[in-house]
C-alpha cells in the first residue's frame, strides 16, 4: 500500500498508518484470548517493534476512532513477481460486522492499483472463520503448507495457502454488504 495513499477511508474502517497511541490498544487486542490464540506471543515491545515502528508494512484498522486491529502489506520486491502478502487480526468487539473484510478489500485495492497482481494470505488451517471470511472475498484455496507454524508447546501445524488475483477482480473485490 503506497504510503502516499494514505489514509484510506471506506464505510466503516479506515486504513491509516500506525502512531505511537496504537501501542496499547494494538497489545491490549493481541491480549485478548481468541485473537491471542492464532497471534501467540506478542509484547508491547514487539507490537512497538512489528507494528508502531513499521510504518511501510504496517496499517492500522480503525472504526469510528477507535483502533480495531491492524494488518501487515508485505509487498514483495521483485518487479517479476508483483505480489503482496497480508495479515490481519481483528478485536473480538469488531468480529461477526465484516470490519476485516472491508479492511482487506480497501488494502487490496489500494495494492492493485499500485500495480500489484496477487495478493497471498496464509491462514492456520484450523482458523475456519477467518477462511470462510476470505473467501468471501474472492480468496481462492491453493494448497496446505504442512508444518508451516510453530505453535505454543512447540508442534507445528499447516496453514492454508489462499491467493486473490487482479483478473479476478481487476479493480478489487467489492466492498462487503451492509445490513
Amino acid at each position: 500500500m503506497s504510503t502516499t495513499q494514505l489514509p484510506i477511508v471506506g464505510p466503516l474502517v479506515t486504513l491509516r498508518a500506525p502512531r505511537d497511541a496504537d501501542r496499547d490498544p494494538l497489545f491490549s487486542i493481541l491480549s485478548e484470548p481468541e485473537v491471542a490464540f492464532w497471534w501467540v506471543g506478542y509484547t508491547p515491545e514487539r507490537v512497538q517493534r512489528e507494528f508502531v515502528e513499521a510504518p511501510e508494512t504496517a496499517r492500522i484498522i480503525e472504526v469510528d476512532g477507535t483502533c480495531a486491529g491492524a494488518m501487515y502489506v508485505l509487498r514483495g520486491e521483485d518487479a517479476e513477481y508483483p505480489t503482496t502478502v497480508m495479515h490481519i487480526f481483528l478485536g473480538t468487539e469488531f468480529r461477526g460486522h465484516r470490519i476485516g473484510e472491508e479492511a482487506l478489500a480497501l488494502a487490496i485495492r489500494t495494492e492493485f492499483a499500485d500495480g500489484i497482481t496477487r495478493i497471498t494470505l496464509d491462514p492456520n488451517i484450523g482458523n475456519d472463520g477467518a477462511i470462510r471470511s476470505y473467501e468471501r472475498l474472492g480468496f481462492q484455496r491453493i494448497g496446505v503448507l504442512r508444518d508451516y507454524q510453530v505453535r505454543p508447546g512447540g508442534h507445528l501445524e499447516d496453514a492454508l495457502f489462499m491467493d486473490l488475483t487482479r483478473s479476478d477482480f481487476p479493480d478489487g473485490p467489492p466492498l462487503p454488504p451492509r445490513d
